[in-house]
């Protein structure tokens, strides 16, 4: 009995010291190979798999430690695929609670009113942990990739800063860009002002983009919106500079000459009536908004005064007036 006795007290005594050694463990800070350590866990990734990604990715303990751990809480199948940081001070308790509550790593990245698609493409290339699916696809490719084959990519896709989870592809935050943009568009295009010279939500789109290139100070865009709604009233072309650019695509050196203003495109409203075939970049809600709600003028012309405001004019002589005005102040100014 004395024999039993001392086996059964080692048992208690090992078991109490093989609970406390695990409790010690639970409780101490794992030790990093670098400042933070990242993994982005894969859907239907095993308990495992997981252990030995975090020892491979940095976690400096023993990979099936983890993983007993994970099997031992109970709570090993409700670990979240998705991207992880961890940093100095995580214990396995605490990692674990990371995982089983989706406590993922996010990025973001702003994408901003009035870009075209190529510098829209070009801050997705470099947005950190974002996986460059699309840099090798044109823009009709990658229309097609989101789902929206046959629409053109400028102007579609809605400017504003995107939180994402790392790992995650371009794709997605391209398709949740043009959701939104849609959504956006669909609303405004509901609440349009009565006889407006739009025909569609897409025409509503193209002006936007040119309201959104044109208008140097907020005030004005609502008035700009209702210069041009008049001269697609009327028939007048819309003589906008940067539709002009837009078509002179990368051949443009930053100065616009006489001769671009006279060299047809699709693109030069001087020398072709009523909208671009496509908007000619993106625009944000606040010129979305004007441009289907445009304020109510009789002007037909702007000019900008050079302090980010533009002047308006009724007709031509008052508009020639003001040009001569601005642009000479612009030209004696240092």
């Amino acid at each position: 009995m004395k024999v039993w006795r001392l086996v059964l007290m080692l048992i208690v005594v090992f078991t109490a010291a093989m609970l406390g050694t695990a409790w010690w463990w639970l409780q101490r800070p794992l030790p990093l190979a670098f400042p933070t350590v990242e993994l982005s866990i894969e859907p239907g990734s095993s308990p495992r798999t997981v252990a030995d990604a975090w020892v491979q990715a940095g976690v400096q303990t023993d990979a099936r430690l983890l993983y007993q751990w994970f099997r031992a809480s109970g709570q090993s199948r409700r670990i979240r695929a998705g991207s992880y940081e961890l940093e100095p001070g995580v214990t396995p308790r605490s990692l674990l609670d990371k995982m089983v509550q989706g406590d993922e790593a996010f990025e973001r990245v702003r994408l901003i009113e009035g870009w075209t698609m190529r510098q829209f493409r070009a801050e997705l290339a470099k947005a950190p942990h974002l996986r460059p699916t699309t840099s090798a696809m044109t823009d009709a490719d990658l229309m097609r990739a989101i789902g929206r084959p046959g629409v053109t990519a400028e102007g579609h896709f809605f400017p504003d800063t995107y939180v994402y989870s790392r790992g995650v592809s371009d794709v997605t935050v391209l398709r949740r860009a043009a959701q939104t943009m849609q959504q956006k568009l669909d609303a405004a295009w509901t609440e349009r002002a009565p006889n407006l010279p739009l025909r569609s939500v897409e025409d509503a789109l193209v002006l936007a983009s040119i309201i959104e290139k044109e208008t140097g100070r907020a005030s004005d865009r609502a008035r700009i919106a209702g210069v041009f709604n008049n001269r697609l009233r009327i028939g007048m072309p819309l003589q906008t500079d940067p539709s002009v650019i837009y078509g002179l695509g990368e051949a443009f050196d930053g100065n616009l000459r006489k001769i671009d203003l006279q060299t047809d495109t699709p693109y030069n409203t001087y020398t072709r009536g009523g909208l671009p075939p496509t908007p000619i970049a993106m625009p944000g809600l606040a010129a979305i908004r004007a441009a289907v709600q445009p304020e109510p003028t009789r002007a037909l012309y702007f000019v900008a005064r050079g302090d980010g405001t533009s002047a308006f004019s009724d007709d031509l002589a008052a508009h020639n007036r003001a040009v001569n005005q601005y642009q000479r102040s612009l030209r004696r100014s240092p």
